[in-house]
């Protein structure tokens, strides 16, 4: 099983549930039970709507601490949904969330699962989410944005060299993006193959056995171990990308998370790869303008 943390931005469920998402009368009261969908609301212009999360979702956007925090994401506390009077409440499909969304729904409160394991799953989720609280084209557009930023991103790489990549998001055990993921897509589109996609499962666990036949030409850390990367994984010095010091440390929250930025992160990801991407300011590189002038930064507000 992924570790947690994967899970927190990951659904276990494939299938999209979205109860009454077409209803006339968008959502006033939601409570956000996911980091990602609480970022989707606030990336949409929907923060007025947001009445309460979960404690990760207040860790992760500070603007929103002083909203009522409703428990964990695998333990938030019906009481505390319930007395929020929400109109909704949006949450990420899984095995620790079945039992509160049947108690919520018996309770007659609205529950939208959005599941988010692949691209197209994250981006229905902002068309689902975006639409349900009154804010559907800034949810197209966020969606627009995108898929002509990753179509950007194939353009400029596709020229390049596709070095063999394991992105790590744990060390010990060892878990690495497999195949499937949003994640996956995203070393795909940047130019990169991944080599733990042979292992099957969007997050599996991965041996040192399995790591060092894989040889990869380039190890990408977004674990949160504090050692540094390169320090750590010099312990195998017969890896090529180890060898080649070809070690790259990426911030786990601006990548990791399937949120409504996924944009920003393929293009951190494809200069993790391949160094500088020429010409800088490519169409759909979040940013850019269209006159050559100097890009924005790319760092979520």
């Amino acid at each position: 099983m992924p570790p947690r943390s994967l899970v927190v931005a990951s659904a276990l469920t494939l299938g999209l549930v979205a109860a009454s998402a077409g209803a006339a009368t968008p959502a006033r009261r939601v409570v956000s039970l996911n980091p990602s969908l609480t970022q989707i609301l606030l990336a949409l212009g929907a923060r007025d709507r947001i009445v309460g999360i979960d404690d990760r979702s207040a860790q992760q956007e500070p603007e929103l601490s002083q909203l009522p925090r409703v428990g964990g994401l695998f333990t938030p506390s019906l009481e505390a949904v319930v007395s929020l009077g929400p109109d909704l409440v949006a949450l990420v499909p899984s095995a620790e969330q079945r039992d509160l969304r049947a108690r919520l729904e018996a309770l007659g409160i609205e529950v939208l699962e959005l599941p988010n394991i692949t691209l197209e799953e994250l981006l229905r989720s902002i068309e689902v989410l975006g639409a349900r609280v009154g804010c559907a084209q800034a949810a197209a557009a966020r969606v627009g944005e995108i898929r002509a930023s990753f179509a950007a991103v194939r353009r400029a790489t596709s020229g390049r060299a596709h070095p063999r990549v394991v992105f790590a998001i744990q060390r010990e055990p060892l878990f690495v993006v497999g195949a499937g993921s949003f994640l996956d897509e995203m070393l795909r589109d940047a130019g990169a193959v991944n080599a733990a996609a042979e292992l099957g499962g969007p997050y599996p666990r991965a041996g040192l056995e399995w790591l060092i036949a894989a040889a990869p030409d380039l190890i990408l850390d977004a674990s949160d171990d504090p050692q540094d990367a390169t320090e750590y994984w010099s312990r195998w010095p017969s890896l090529p990308a180890v060898a080649a010091g070809r070690v790259v440390a990426l911030p786990a929250r601006e990548l990791t998370l399937p949120g409504p930025w996924v944009d920003r992160g393929v293009w951190r990801l494809a200069e993790a790869i391949h160094g500088p991407l020429v010409p800088a300011e490519a169409p759909g590189r979040p940013g850019a303008r269209a006159d050559g002038g100097p890009r924005a930064p790319a760092s979520p507000p």
